[in-house]
């Protein structure tokens, strides 16, 4: 079972957030503390394992208060086959902790300096760039290599084949054995990380950020909020999900969904194969319960796909999604 904990910070702004005596890390870690459902929360009445994130009121249009988002998910185990907890990530939930973490220290900025409480401010924001620093390292290794990481790859290359030549002419075959080896290893690595950075910029998604799907095999409705050109889960992951089974394997998108709680208050967030998706032939304007929405959409649109935060959007570097208009709304318009 799985129980992550976003608490508020450790003060307000008033009395200096997130201490000073430790690492952004710590603070997030800290955060993770599991605690009993009441049952009383429509949201989650059926969950076993709860989250709560409080934000300040700017960030989801709150007046002058905070709202706690609590949410849970369960894993079944022991079962034989595949049913929906085998797509449940972990890492996927964290990613969205980890952006709720962001957004909480970028709002809390930005109300320390409207209270022009400026050293606050300056702590909060270097709090927010170890985050975002640490975002972007976890970024270039999931994505691969960055440019200076396939550069040192290929200068250790090179020195390597010098150091071939070397141990040849030294007739010194054993080294030059274990040198061919490691050769063949780093041009793998680095070909594979090569491909998978370049599988992120040419990325093409059937699906986008806001839609609402619903999963072929087992049925549930779902919004995406994350997309991968690639699966980046764990090897252990990838065998519990059966992924080598696919059609596509793992070499097609991944999608980050929110699963109706109300239509499975088991599932919290899971990790789909594109393959496995399917978009409704109808606009879905039903009623969709997830704690999570608030925070990353700012509402429904009016074919009742959710339009993702400004953020959220950067995240994935996706373009705003333009409704078509409807010719009959225009003549209606025109009429008017």
């Amino acid at each position: 079972m799985l129980a992550l904990s976003l608490s508020p910070a450790t003060a307000s702004a008033k009395g200096g957030a997130y201490a000073t005596d430790s690492s952004w890390r710590r603070q997030f870690d800290l955060t993770k503390r599991t605690f009993a459902a009441s049952g009383s929360d429509g949201q989650s009445r059926q969950c076993r394992c709860m989250q709560s994130f409080p934000f300040s009121d700017n960030l989801i249009g709150t007046s002058q208060r905070k709202v706690a988002v609590r949410a849970g998910w369960l894993f079944k185990g022991g079962e034989k086959g595949l049913d929906a907890s085998a797509e449940q990530s972990e890492s996927a939930n964290e990613d969205i902790l980890m952006f709720f973490f962001q957004l909480d220290l970028a709002t809390r900025v930005q109300y320390a300096l409207n209270l022009e409480q400026y050293d606050i401010a300056q702590q909060l924001r270097n709090k927010l760039t170890e985050v975002e620093e640490e975002v972007i390292r976890q970024q270039e290794a999931k994505r691969g290599s960055s440019k200076s990481e396939a550069q040192d790859k290929a200068i250790s290359i090179i020195r390597l084949r010098a150091d071939l030549q070397k141990a040849v002419e030294r007739e010194d075959y054993a080294l030059a054995s274990k040198l061919r080896d490691e050769i063949s290893n780093l041009e793998a690595d680095s070909l594979a990380a090569s491909a998978k950075a370049l599988a992120y910029e040419n990325a093409e998604y059937a699906f986008r950020l806001g839609q609402k799907v619903k999963h072929k095999v087992f049925g549930y409705r779902a919004v995406v909020c994350g997309m991968d050109p690639v699966c980046c889960e764990s090897t252990s992951w990838v065998e519990a999900a059966q992924i080598q089974k696919l059609a596509r394997g793992s070499n097609q998108p991944f999608y980050q969904v929110l699963v109706d709680v109300y239509e499975d208050p088991n599932l919290l967030v899971t990790y789909v194969p594109e393959e496995n998706l399917v978009a409704p032939d109808q606009p879905d304007k039903d009623r969709f319960d997830h704690p999570y929405i608030s925070i990353l959409f700012y509402g429904m649109d009016s074919a009742g796909d959710f339009i993702p935060i400004k953020q959220l959007r950067e995240k994935y570097n996706r373009p705003r999604h333009e409704l078509p208009i409807n010719p009959e709304d225009q003549k209606d318009g025109n009429n008017a």
